[in-house]
């Protein structure tokens, strides 16, 4: 078990050690991130040499509760949840971030650690870029701080919304709420997720998800086989959900801009 508060520091090689760099030229394969799209030509070309092309397996973990944050993530087809870690070792998920931000928020919010954890829950890709960087890139140009403190706003309300659905809204509706804001970070409408991991994130008992997906899937909304949910009918699940998916979808699209012109 991992306690939420002050755990022992961990190693920052070992801990990002299963990421595995790929050889791909950055200045033709940045895009598929929307905050490195929105960079200004001559940051993408200072960035250029800062940045990594990793692959991240699921269930990384990027960083742990309380423990040094040695990277910030730029996911591209990743998708990766923040989690808050009870002193019992319960979790729950607070925030998705996929292609659309970064994973490291705090490194240049003024803290090298957090009270949460970072897992990757659908393997994929990102860039990488070391605490030291992210911090002076921060602080260097206003265009990119701007951008960064829009981010961290829409995540914000991304957290605040997530807490609200928890608290008030039934397992269902919550439910839609996460495959919404999943397939929104994924190509095409299947995601690679199991009930038992759709039951961690959401903080709940299986039992309770599986009986919200066999619903959802009796309306023809979704088929889920073998840790695959496929979204049948989007205009439909979006229905059936509640105010917070259209929320934080509408925070993020104000936000953030288009892909900077090049």
């Amino acid at each position: 078990m991992l306690p939420a508060r002050h755990p022992p520091p961990v190693d920052a090689a070992r801990a990002d050690a299963p990421s595995r760099a790929l050889v791909v030229p950055l200045a033709a394969n940045r895009l598929g991130n929307r905050l490195l799209e929105a960079l200004a030509p001559q940051d993408w070309r200072h960035w250029c040499a800062l940045l990594t092309h990793v692959e991240l397996p699921r269930r990384e973990v990027l960083y742990e509760s309380g423990a040094s944050i040695a990277h910030a993530y730029f996911p591209t087809t990743a998708l990766v949840s923040l989690e808050y870690v009870t002193d019992s070792g319960g979790t729950a998920e607070i925030a998705l971030v996929g292609p659309e931000g970064v994973v490291g928020v705090p490194l240049f919010m003024g803290a090298g650690s957090t009270l949460g954890r970072a897992v990757v829950q659908i393997g994929g890709h990102a860039f990488r870029m070391p605490a030291a960087n992210i911090r002076n890139e921060f602080e260097r140009s206003p265009a990119v701080m701007h951008l960064l403190l829009r981010y961290t706003q829409a995540l914000i309300t991304h957290m605040a919304q997530t807490a609200v659905c928890n608290r008030h809204h039934p397992i269902d509706q919550q439910l839609c709420r996460w495959l919404l804001l999943g397939q929104d970070r994924q190509p095409g409408n299947e995601l690679s997720v199991t009930q038992e991991q759709i039951a961690q994130m959401l903080g709940v008992r299986r039992e309770g998800v599986t009986e919200a997906a066999l619903a959802l899937q009796a309306a023809g909304l979704i088929r889920y086989h073998r840790g695959h949910i496929a979204v049948l009918d989007r205009a439909g699940l979006e229905r059936r959900c509640c105010e917070c998916y259209g929320v934080v979808r509408r925070e993020f699209d104000r936000l953030l801009p288009q892909a900077a012109a090049r």
